[in-house]
């Protein structure tokens, strides 16, 4: 064999590898390829119902979310309501009902006080040494100073 034959054997060889490998490479990255697909597709199949079903709760939460604003445009109307009712109650029966009570105890005072055997009416003409006249009963006005 001469020279020539040898390097061209050695190139054949080397070409041979590298086809070799190189086929290698290619079925290896079909084989990932196809593994790639599968993958993709069952993915697709999964998000397709979990996008609908998504799509379906979001709906629904739309619809919960309605109906709780709904209710709380009713509280605020009650409330409102109810403040309303409460100050024209209080505006109408307030006064009265102050005035009455207060005549009330003055006719339990007055009657408490007229009766002969009782302390109070013993004790009135009495005068007590240390004890205060009640601010009440002091009588006379405020003197201006000017």
């Amino acid at each position: 064999m001469s020279g020539g034959e040898v390097a061209g054997l050695l190139v054949a060889v080397f070409w041979a590898i590298l086809v070799s490998f190189l086929a290698v490479v290619l079925v290896r990255l079909a084989q990932t390829l196809k593994a790639a697909t599968k993958l993709v597709s069952g993915v697709t199949e999964q998000a397709v119902p979990l996008l609908g079903e998504a799509s379906a709760t979001v709906r629904s939460a739309q619809t919960q979310l309605d109906r709780v604003d709904a209710i709380a445009s009713d509280v605020q109307e009650v409330t409102s309501n109810a403040s309303a009712l409460s100050s024209t109650v209080s505006t109408t029966f307030g006064g009265p009902l102050v005035k009455v009570a207060a005549f009330g105890y003055g006719v339990r005072r007055a009657l408490g006080r007229k009766e002969p055997g009782s302390k109070e009416s013993r004790d009135a003409g009495k005068v007590v040494v240390g004890r205060t006249v009640p601010a009440a009963r002091r009588g006379g006005r405020k003197r201006r100073k000017g």
